[in-house]
């Protein structure tokens, strides 16, 4: 055994730490069925705010009144939150591509392929040619039926509206990036943005996409990405959210947001799910940067169920 690794320890052992730290364990067949279904320490995020702060340090023990079924509770509507941001951001993402193929396409089948077509990031450092050559290999792993046509009938030189279907969100903000000004502006114009605050709301929102995708911790976590938001008085809707842009309910406030500028009309998933959040007297719904009227602040999230 190596000593810089922790023991081993069994569900029945990892279910007395717990109880040894002054977690209610509760049925504890039920409490050793859960952590066969869920690894302890994927649960160990969900149990850290119960844990005691003592002089400023998460210590072991955990507060009085700290129960399994509190933990559980919020691990299993981050389940439901993940599943249901993921569900929302496909089609903000499939008519985000659609926008920006269209609009490059205006200027030329295939302006993703040609610099001198492209803004003036594509001359920074060699950013384009890394997305260019994740792009190729993109291509060469596709098996989508459309790839295969336009290798047999076209050489392989897929136009910008159907390359923009094998891009990942990270490569379609890149893309993006490398547009002309124009192109940007009329993509972002769709959602109600200028281009810079596209820019900042895909590469926050490509984060909480992967954060979902590889079944990360959602509902409190604080996000390297805030967004640049329109000035004040130009969307009351956007205004009237009171919450810190860092935090999830910020975060997917952006979603609520562009869901209905884009018309994509599934505006109640979100607003559903957060009307579930458990009551967990030691983990209130303000963990989530979410206000406690968090439905009635703005029409953003007032969304009729």
């Amino acid at each position: 055994m190596h000593d810089d690794v922790k023991a081993y320890r069994t569900y029945e052992e990892q279910v007395d730490l717990l109880a040894g730290r002054g977690m209610a364990i509760g049925d504890r067949g039920k409490a050793i069925a859960t952590l066969q279904r869920v690894n302890y320490y994927r649960l160990s995020g969900y149990w850290y705010p119960f844990r005691q702060l003592v002089g400023g340090n998460r210590v072991d023990d955990f507060y009085p009144g700290t129960s399994l079924d509190d933990v559980v509770a919020l691990y299993e509507f981050d389940v439901r939150l993940r599943a249901a941001t993921f569900s929302v951001l496909a089609p903000i993402e499939l008519a985000l591509r659609a926008h920006l193929g269209h609009e490059l396409g205006r200027v030329d089948p295939c302006a993703h392929l040609d610099p001198d077509l492209l803004g003036p990031t594509v001359q920074k450092g060699n950013s384009y040619q890394k997305w260019l050559e994740g792009y190729e290999a993109e291509l060469s792993r596709s098996r989508e039926d459309f790839v295969a046509h336009h290798h047999d009938k076209y050489g392989g030189r897929l136009p910008v509206w159907a390359a923009v279907e094998v891009l990942d969100w990270g490569s379609l903000t890149w893309l993006y990036g490398f547009a002309p000004r124009k192109v940007q502006d009329a993509v972002a114009d769709a959602c109600g943005l200028r281009a810079p605050q596209l820019t900042s709301w895909m590469k926050a929102l490509n984060l909480v996409r992967n954060t979902c995708a590889h079944h990360g911790r959602l509902f409190n976590r604080v996000h390297t990405l805030s967004p640049k938001l329109p000035k004040v008085g130009i969307y009351p809707d956007l205004d009237a959210v009171s919450t810190d842009w860092s935090r999830t309910f910020g975060q997917l406030t952006l979603i609520q947001f562009m869901l209905d500028r884009l018309g994509l009309g599934r505006t109640t998933l979100l607003p559903a799910v957060m009307k579930s959040y458990p009551t967990v007297r030691a983990v209130p719904i303000t963990h989530m940067g979410a206000p406690t009227d968090w439905q009635s602040g703005s029409a953003l999230w007032a969304s009729t169920l």
